[in-house]
């Protein structure tokens, strides 16, 4: 059971992980497709909220890592529970709205539902980009802590577009790492956590780490993996992964929503925040709560 002591820590780090998801992606969008030298020759280290990149954005302004992700937050508050019909429903608007990016397999994905009703993609070798990892951490606040729920709710949202052994044990281990940061685990029980998944799956081994950051999501996972057990800070370990570019906004997104829960609020930038936008991160922080509320730790108290 959960002390009010633990579940106001948990509030603190679930916040702190949807602020950092959404920090990580405004962070990384600037320099997403470029190569890391590119990044070096330009910025020296990139570490400023300035908008910009292939998207021309304002600096604070998030992207579809982000804007997934409260799509499947908001379909659990206003239901009050998991409805994958309420997911797609509002990933469906979210792409007539014309966001400004969506890629390619959750876009294909998204349309299969507009047109067909289909609520799970077909198994697919190739749909093993990083768009379902990106977008899990609502599902995994609303479980916190039971791992079944945890596995089924992420898979769920994770198949409406990928549907992929690959990224389906990216997103598990993923969101497992998350459970774990958020009740306050160390790094070396996290460490254990992706050893179990390396075991599992070699192909995410990433020692040595090979520098790859694009949208497979074997590439985005190691280099989340290579920055976060590397840093020392919130502010390092995404300073790190943004640098690496190519799929920045993503991988910048997923450590930041790691780092986040591991390094709690008081870890984050000001300067970093002041620069996102103010309606977002309010909306991220009622939402944080709201799912750690209607999560079974939360229902416990």
């Amino acid at each position: 059971m959960f002390n009010q002591y633990d579940l106001e820590e948990i509030r603190d780090r679930a916040r702190a992980a949807f602020v950092g998801m959404a920090i990580g992606d405004a962070l990384g969008a600037t320099v997403e497709f470029m190569t890391a030298s590119e990044i070096a020759a330009k910025y020296g280290t990139f570490r400023d909220i300035i908008g910009g990149g292939w998207l021309r954005l304002k600096p604070g302004q998030v992207t579809d890592d982000t804007e997934m992700a409260l799509c499947i937050a908001r379909a659990i508050v206003k239901n009050q529970t998991w409805s994958l019909l309420a997911v797609a429903d509002n990933f469906a608007a979210w792409l007539k709205s014309r966001p400004v990016d969506c890629g390619d397999t959750c876009r294909k994905g998204i349309r299969a539902y507009l047109l067909n009703g289909q609520l799970e993609s077909p198994p697919n070798e190739w749909d093993a980009g990083n768009g379902a990892a990106m977008r899990i951490l609502p599902a995994v606040l609303f479980s916190l802590p039971d791992d079944e729920l945890l596995k089924k709710y992420v898979i769920e949202q994770a198949h409406i577009t990928h549907n992929n052994p690959v990224s389906d044990a990216a997103c598990i281990c993923l969101g497992q790492l998350l459970h774990l940061a958020l009740c306050g685990a160390g790094k070396t029980r996290l460490r254990r956590q992706v050893d179990g998944l390396v075991t599992r799956f070699p192909t995410f081994t990433f020692e040595p780490y090979r520098g790859l950051a694009t949208g497979y999501v074997v590439d985005t996972m190691q280099t989340v993996f290579h920055w976060f057990f590397r840093g020392k800070s919130f502010k390092e370990c995404l300073v790190g992964t943004v640098n690496q570019g190519a799929d920045a906004d993503t991988t910048g997104a997923i450590c930041g929503m790691l780092a986040g829960a591991y390094y709690g609020m008081d870890a984050i930038p000001k300067r970093w925040l002041k620069r996102m936008d103010g309606k977002v991160i309010a909306e991220i922080e009622i939402m944080a709560d709201r799912l750690i509320t209607a999560s079974p730790a939360g229902r416990r108290m």
